[in-house]
């Protein structure tokens, strides 16, 4: 055997074992995916997004949609990011994650478990009585002595401490809501 005829019969065979390999694929109905795949699930045929409001809650992906909407304006009333009140911002970003809130803070304190200030997880509503000694006002707890919410008509959507003297004096409790 020459050298060209080597070289051809190298070719040849993996010219056959390629068009084996790919005829495999193809036969599966399998479509590769670029990795890495969004959401961090395994590409395949039976990888599938998880429908929404299913599976564990993950609080600090729900602080991050709140975190995003930062700047946007009060707006009394207001159920999306042309403009929130403190709960249509709560009730818009559970709603992101798949859970229903009620539209009303009073309603809101009323669902979830009550949680103890001293364990408070990013994700938890906080409440405040602002108006009155019943809950007014609720936000989301970022974590640490921090949460995010709509606070008024002169305000955005913003990230204050729950330590300031303000808030620390009318906070009320906090609520775990979880699918």
């Amino acid at each position: 055997m020459t050298v060209s005829s080597s070289s051809r019969c190298l070719a040849v065979t993996a010219a056959a074992v390629l068009a084996v390999l790919s005829a495999a694929c193809a036969s599966t109905g399998y479509a590769p995916r670029p990795f890495p795949v969004p959401g961090g699930a395994p590409a395949g045929p039976a990888a599938a997004p998880a429908p929404a409001g299913r599976g564990p809650f993950d609080g600090y992906a729900l602080v991050g949609t709140a975190l995003a909407l930062r700047g946007a304006p009060y707006r009394n009333g207001g159920t999306d990011p042309k403009g929130f009140d403190c709960s249509g911002f709560t009730q818009y970003v559970f709603e992101q994650h798949g859970i229903a809130l009620p539209r009303e803070v009073r309603e809101q304190y009323r669902v979830g478990q009550a949680v103890n200030a001293d364990d408070l997880a990013p994700g938890d509503l906080l409440f405040f009585a602002t108006t009155d000694k019943d809950a007014s006002h609720v936000a989301i707890a970022v974590g640490g002595d921090e949460f995010v919410h709509a606070p008024s008509s002169t305000g955005v959507v913003r990230v204050e401490r729950l330590s300031a003297g303000y808030w620390a004096q009318r906070y009320l409790g906090a609520r775990r809501v979880a699918p």
